[in-house]
């Protein structure tokens, strides 16, 4: 399968767009719309100049037999390069059969537009979805026949697409999962790549040929990561973000409520909005039990919370418990922490803020939490695959992507 365009409809770099992603989209980032030329004889959409674009990439569209559209009947301008046969659709449900040996099957879809998974002779398959699409209902026939080889969709734009393929068993942990139709709301250069890479995705230049079924590139999920970062910097949206492709998310919130405080209740309430519809969340400081159980991917916000009631709890803000019994408390505390994340065979992804770098507190409980929480941050980064600083909205690995 080689792909002549993995961009939006509009393309990447947008024509007269001032924006930062269409200015960084140069040479293996500039993106044509989204077209596949499945084994020279099948071409699922089209895009700008499809012939020189089969050229650059070594083919030749002389043996294609049939062409496919995706998009919605509404959607972008074509272009039809003589020669070719006609480009029609496949109504829902419907399978077409070709010469060549592959079954196409039209996938219904929750957007306008459709879906097709293609079946090659060798039994491989896979599911191609136009931007903005998720498969309509909660399964497909990955039920019974296992599965996908490889998936292309908009994962930048319908990451719950993905979490809906795997929550029906349509993509495995070796299921290739490309992200295509991609625009200049993308984040531009490698910070997309990353992105998708804590996703389970990848995204390939135009013009690369793959074969379907070899799953040996397919980016391995990090099983425990850790989100750094201070006020506002954007680490609760990006450690969000690494699981929104997740089914199903257990949200562990450490700060709870607080009576009488407006402000909180309003950021508790941004928060919420934000999770998908299918994750839940328990408000609690138990977090040893949590990850000590199976189950979904359990997200932490955050550790500087779950820190301050620690705190709370030995009595470490006032000096005379803390010289007490009150600091070796808290360390085992926290030792217990650590070796609950280094044992949980569960997904995990913990927020915390970094505050060694500011202005040193006035008070003594003020630099006791700022040195605390220092040791309780590198104890669990210690024990985490992937540790990331987020500086202003952008992502700065420390460790892993």
């Amino acid at each position: 399968m080689t792909l002549l365009g993995t961009g939006a409809p509009d393309g990447l770099p947008r024509h007269d767009c001032p924006c930062a992603a269409c200015a960084l989209a140069t040479g293996a980032e500039a993106r044509a719309s989204t077209a596949l030329l499945i084994d020279n004889t099948l071409l699922l959409d089209l895009t700008p100049g499809p012939a020189f674009a089969a050229a650059r990439a070594g083919h030749s569209l002389i043996g294609v037999r049939q062409v496919l559209l995706s998009h919605p009947h509404e959607g972008p301008a074509l272009e039809y390069p003589a020669g070719l046969p006609a480009p029609g659709r496949v109504p829902d449900g419907r399978e077409l059969a070709l010469l060549s040996g592959h079954r196409v099957l039209a996938v219904a879809l929750d957007a306008p537009g459709t879906g097709y998974e293609v079946t090659g002779p060798d039994g491989d398959r896979l599911l191609y979805l136009p931007p903005g699409a998720a498969p309509a209902g909660a399964a497909d026939s990955a039920g019974r026949l296992g599965p996908y080889a490889m998936v292309l969709l908009d994962v930048v734009g319908r990451p719950d697409a993905l979490a809906r393929l795997r929550a029906s068993g349509a993509v495995a942990a070796t299921t290739d999962v490309l992200a295509v139709h991609l625009d200049h709301t993308a984040p531009p250069g490698p910070e997309l790549h990353r992105r998708l890479a804590a996703a389970g995705a990848r995204a390939v230049p135009d013009g690369t040929t793959l074969i379907v079924g070899e799953y040996h590139e397919v980016p391995d999920l990090p099983r425990r990561t850790l989100v750094l970062g201070g006020a506002r910097s954007g680490k609760s949206v990006e450690a969000e973000r690494r699981l929104e492709t997740f089914p199903e998310v257990l949200y562990a919130a450490t700060g709870g409520g607080r009576e009488g405080d407006p402000d909180w209740a309003r950021r508790v309430a941004l928060h919420r909005e934000r999770r998908p519809g299918g994750w839940r969340t328990v408000e609690t400081c138990e977090l040893v039990p949590l990850l000590a159980e199976d189950g979904p991917p359990l997200l932490i916000d955050c550790l500087a919370l779950w820190l301050t009631d620690a705190m709370d709890r030995v009595g470490a803000w006032e000096d005379a418990r803390w010289h007490q019994g009150g600091e070796q408390a808290l360390r085992d505390r926290v030792a217990e922490l650590v070796a609950a994340v280094r044992g949980s065979r569960r997904t995990v992804v913990a927020v915390s803020n970094e505050v060694g770098s500011g202005v040193v507190p006035a008070s003594a409980s003020g630099r006791r939490f700022r040195d605390e929480l220092g040791r309780l941050n590198a104890g669990v980064a210690a024990e985490c695959e992937c540790v990331v600083l987020v500086v202003a909205g952008q992502v700065v690995p420390l460790r892993g992507g």
